[in-house]
């Protein structure tokens, strides 16, 4: 089913609880503003937004809640690379995602607290306490974060310069961190009522990408569906998506991936067919759907 010009959802939005620059509250006022039917917050290994964008919520805006999951898979090559899933309409008090985001966030605190010290070693007008002392407890740390101060300290002009020059994986201010497999990302979700949809697959630009037989393996793990309409995704990227959407029945999406001014993007840049959100929240009995009233 193709797209419909009446109804426009973004299903993959980014807020203050983790590297994006919109309060959960104005991510929603914004995503109303630009005309948005439904949206999803999709915070890096956390829900820590999700209060506050329920409770500003605009009247007749759908929220779907969610998460964004750092994982590792193999490639299908012989390597392994980073994936990330989107995990929808889960319960966030169940055990094992509590634990989990619990587990995340205290790497990625020890993980760019190293980051900092390290450029802070080589003059760079940064300083890892400070830079932790400013973010909430509940906030995953992120290179985000610390490109943002470096942008603030006028070492570099934007974020995207910053992870060029400086935050990429292959200097030795990088610090590798700990990422859940694949499926045990998926089983957890699934465990807690949710879904899971695989995050820009094919974004090559990105770095490395799983094959198309992992994305396979995912399916038959229990891999709800893919992120086909997405910024860095090609023409030809989108086509072998939606192919492998088709082969092994997974449900499409398209999200704008929204950061607020972190990003260039706009939400509702990419959109999603209702009727595949309409079987998203089908499959899940976690979490459900808000409408603003």
């Amino acid at each position: 089913m193709r797209k419909t010009d009446t109804v426009r959802i973004d299903l993959h939005c980014h807020s203050t609880a983790s590297d994006g620059t919109d309060t959960p509250a104005e991510l929603v006022a914004a995503a109303h503003r630009a005309g948005l039917d439904a949206l999803a917050i999709t915070d890096h290994d956390t829900t820590a937004g999700w209060a506050e964008a329920a409770a500003a919520l605009p009247p007749g805006l759908r929220l779907v809640r969610g998460a964004e999951l750092t994982c590792v898979s193999p490639d299908g090559r012989g390597g392994w690379c980073t994936i990330h899933l989107l995990a929808y309409l889960f319960d966030p008090q169940a055990e094992a995602v509590v634990a989990e985001h619990a587990r995340t966030r205290a790497e990625r605190r020890t993980r760019l607290h190293t980051m900092a010290t390290r450029m802070a070693a080589d003059g760079y007008p940064v300083d890892a306490d400070t830079l932790l002392g400013d973010l909430p407890a509940d906030v995953p740390a992120g290179r985000p974060h610390l490109a943002q101060a470096l942008v603030r300290a006028g070492v570099v002009e934007s974020v995207d310069q910053a992870f060029a020059e400086l935050l990429h994986g292959r200097n030795h201010y990088h610090v590798p961190s700990h990422k859940t497999l694949a499926v045990d990302a998926i089983d957890m979700t699934k465990a807690a009522g949710g879904v899971t949809v695989l995050a820009h697959g094919f974004a090559h630009r990105r770095g490395p990408t799983v094959s198309a037989e992992v994305i396979g393996d995912m399916a038959a793990a229990g891999l709800d569906g893919v992120e086909v309409d997405h910024p860095d995704h090609d023409p030809e990227a989108r086509a072998r998506l939606r192919a492998l959407a088709d082969r092994h029945d997974l449900i499409v999406t398209g999200s704008s991936d929204y950061h607020g001014t972190n990003k260039t993007v706009r939400l509702g840049a990419e959109t999603t067919d209702p009727a595949m959100l309409a079987e998203l929240v089908s499959r899940a009995s976690g979490a459900g759907l808000l409408v603003g009233s």
